[in-house]
């Protein structure tokens, strides 16, 4: 599953080293030909955050559950590096729904709230979404991102880079991030 799309391998050059690597192409080429727009954002190893840099644009009812989760509380808040956190993955996400699985009450719901959706009444918050955000807190690099989203030993890991993708980067920039993996045929279950 390697994949050599310029969007998502990174540069390990600082921006200003590649601006002027770009510059300096520029100047080459001469002005009648065609050039490469200068690095954006999406070159460089730090990736931009899309949104609320607190709530990591998560449903407030989800979020104010991973908050007070125990499990977030005592043993994430002990995990401190990324290669913890993808071994936490490894071991203990067996879904990647929001809640737990029979933790909510849905009898006699309807609409958005009849279990479909998800985010309705509360429950107990998954393991899945708790990580998610130990993720976000720590403000991953792309290098990182595309550790999870190619890595070969669980499924869940991956999904779990796919929504951190989804939930933190720009929309405009999600089909760079989407589209070579669009063909995936490693299965899962939520």
């Amino acid at each position: 599953m390697a994949n050599n799309s310029p969007a998502l391998t990174g540069n390990s050059q600082p921006q200003h080293q590649a601006a002027a690597a770009a510059a300096q192409q520029q100047q080459q080429c001469g002005s009648g030909g065609t050039t490469k727009p200068a690095v954006s954002g999406k070159q460089g190893n730090v990736l931009p955050l899309w949104g609320n840099e607190k709530t990591m644009n998560l449903n407030p009812m989800i979020l104010t559950n991973i908050l007070s989760s125990p499990y977030f509380k005592v043993q994430l808040y002990e995990l401190k590096t990324y290669h913890e956190v993808v071994d936490e993955i490894y071991f203990k996400v067996t879904h990647v729904e929001p809640w737990e699985k029979g933790s909510r009450k849905t009898a006699g719901q309807t609409g958005m709230c009849g279990g479909v959706r998800g985010v309705g009444t509360g429950g107990i918050v998954s393991t899945a979404f708790c990580l998610l955000y130990k993720l976000f807190t720590l403000k991953l690099t792309r290098k990182q991102v595309m550790g999870l989203i190619t890595h070969t030993d669980s499924p869940y890991i991956r999904a779990l880079g796919f929504m951190y993708i989804r939930y933190t980067q720009p929309p405009t920039d999600l089909w760079d991030w989407f589209e070579s993996f669009l063909d995936d045929e490693e299965i899962f279950t939520l």
